[in-house]
């Protein structure tokens, strides 16, 4: 049987791999993978907190993280748009090669 310790374990694995990824990638896709793992970490202390929390039949942790699974498809396609932007504009996904935004 699992417990709310080993879930917030995982969890906190997986937020410190994505924000590792957020920190040490200067491709914006990788960047955007990482901050993906983030919000998939946070999904995942909503599920379990729900679970163990005193109300499991209420459904409060499923509707927390459905709205962060819609609110990460809209961040993950704007972002990107945005990183196709500016491939087309300075050829390369690289973030240190992109000094400007202006066209």
């Amino acid at each position: 049987m699992s417990t709310l310790q080993s879930f917030l374990i995982v969890s906190a694995l997986l937020f410190g791999i994505g924000l590792t990824g957020v920190l040490t990638r200067r491709n914006a896709i990788l960047v955007l993978l990482g901050i993906e793992f983030m919000l998939n970490a946070a999904n995942l202390n909503f599920i379990a907190f729900w679970r163990f929390g005193p109300n499991p039949e209420a459904l409060t942790g499923v509707m927390f993280a459905l709205f962060a699974i819609a609110v990460a498809a809209a961040e993950a396609a704007v972002g990107l748009a945005l990183v196709i932007a500016i491939y087309r504009h300075a050829r390369t996904a690289n973030l240190d090669a992109v000094e400007e935004l202006k066209g």
